[in-house]
């Protein structure tokens, strides 16, 4: 007897990296990166999307990181920019996503992504 599928539900998935410089093509590249291993830990596709809300550092004004989901295909994701608030010591020239996305795992097996210097954001995700 086989086990029942998962019903899909909606799962809200973070991700954060860093550039070194405020360039359109650093940027692009960086936002492509974490992205696509975003998509490959959790086991999804573009089509199990929902929307995509993207936030930049004040000192990243060369490019929106949405393009950068753009030329990935995700042409028919509603996806929005927004700046970071300018707290004082926070972690510079940072990139941050929330996904909504459609998926079968349970919350407790979602992957949330910290790539580069954004790990610092997650010391909790420090292995030791």
């Amino acid at each position: 007897m086989m086990t029942p599928a998962r019903p899909r539900g909606v799962r809200a998935i973070r991700g954060a990296t860093t550039v070194l410089a405020d360039d359109p093509a650093q940027i692009r590249a960086a936002v492509t990166e974490l992205l696509e291993h975003l998509l490959d830990v959790n086991d999804l596709a573009p089509v199990d999307l929902i929307s995509a809300v993207f936030t930049a550092t004040p000192d990243l004004v060369s490019e929106f990181p949405a393009h950068a989901a753009r030329l990935l295909g995700w042409t028919d994701i509603p996806l929005l920019c927004a700046q970071e608030l300018p707290v004082a010591g926070a972690l510079p020239r940072c990139i941050r996503v929330l996904v909504h996305a459609e998926t079968r795992l349970p919350r407790a097996e979602i992957t949330h992504v910290y790539l580069r210097e954004a790990i610092l954001l997650r010391a909790d995700l420090l292995s030791d």
